[in-house]
């Protein structure tokens, strides 16, 4: 009996995973994810910048990809304190509060990128089928008003998630996947019943995959109406407005849908590759993002080169 009561005590710290084996280059690996960070919330703070203070970029796409950058600074943020603490100091250990809180933050911004990612399909698709509409379609308080939704929509889908995780007991396991806490990996540590943390973690995945099946039917659409373009050389301006969208989509769900597939079904793989596959989930999409949009999109682009040149002169 006494041995069963031990047993069950409750953990009162999960502890985080780096790269298992490659701990002496730990510090290494810190200098490489701190940089990718500086330039992940430099790149989204100067989009942001750009967008509020420059009228030629307040149209509906800039507004978008405004929201698309403040959803990633949300990501960089909520996984920056644990990463680097696993990454410089082997700080593994996180309370569980501090856990829940940030997997609700991390589980949040996730849900609002997708979203916005959706909305940004759908704002390509009637700049396509009906330019001419397109800005008196989406004004700027539609726009404000349409992401103000999509926002409290994220927020609310997962906000439940640290409240059915806090009623769970957790004792024996403590040891998480990932260098930073998700949900469905700190639900699997329970010795209590989990079923309900499991059939609504299912809910809010459906959710994300509804969005991504949108995307895929307004980017087919957004297809049919390209290949009814009878110029070749209009066909390719057209699809040169959706290739920095479509870019930001495989960067975001590629990841996510890889680590779900291995949460699920590649359970004997190797730990150092999910941890990989986990970090790629938060660095690359805050980083890429900016950068993409500022290649592809020629207003921003000339707006940073004027900007250096200024100070060059």
């Amino acid at each position: 009996m006494s041995i069963f009561n031990a047993s069950e005590v409750e953990i009162s710290t999960f502890f985080l995973t780096g790269i298992s084996g490659m701990e002496h280059a730990h510090i290494w690996v810190s200098i490489s994810i701190c940089l990718m960070y500086l330039l992940a919330i430099l790149g989204n703070c100067t989009i942001l910048f750009f967008i509020k203070t420059e009228t030629s970029l307040h149209e509906p796409m800039y507004y978008f990809l405004s929201m698309l950058a403040f959803s990633d600074l949300g990501l960089s943020i909520s996984s920056l304190p644990t990463m680097l603490r696993i990454f410089l100091f082997n700080a593994t250990g996180i309370s569980p509060n501090a856990c829940f809180a940030q997997e609700f933050f991390i589980h949040g911004f996730s849900a609002m990128e997708s979203s916005v990612l959706f909305i940004m399909s759908i704002d390509r698709f009637i700049a396509i089928y009906s330019p001419l509409r397109h800005t008196s379609t989406l004004t700027s308080a539609r726009v404000f008003k349409t992401g103000l939704v999509f926002a409290i929509k994220s927020i609310l889908l997962v906000f439940p998630f640290p409240f059915i995780l806090k009623r769970l007991k957790f004792c024996r396991k403590s040891l998480l996947s990932h260098s930073y806490c998700l949900h469905q990996d700190v639900m699997k540590l329970a010795c209590s019943d989990n079923k309900v943390n499991i059939f609504y973690g299912l809910c809010v995945a459906l959710t994300a995959m509804f969005d991504l099946v949108c995307i895929s039917v307004s980017s087919i659409l957004i297809l049919k109406l390209v290949l009814g373009i009878a110029s070749h050389k209009g066909r390719l301006k057209v699809l040169n407005t959706c290739i920095s969208h479509i870019c930001a989509v495989l960067i975001f769900y590629v990841p996510i849908i890889t680590l779900a597939i291995i949460h699920r079904f590649a359970k004997n793989v190797s730990p150092v590759l999910r941890v990989i596959i986990a970090d790629i989930f938060l660095l690359v999409p805050p980083l890429m993002n900016p950068i993409v949009y500022s290649v592809k999109s020629q207003q921003i682009r000339n707006l940073i080169l004027m900007k250096v040149c200024e100070r060059q002169g």
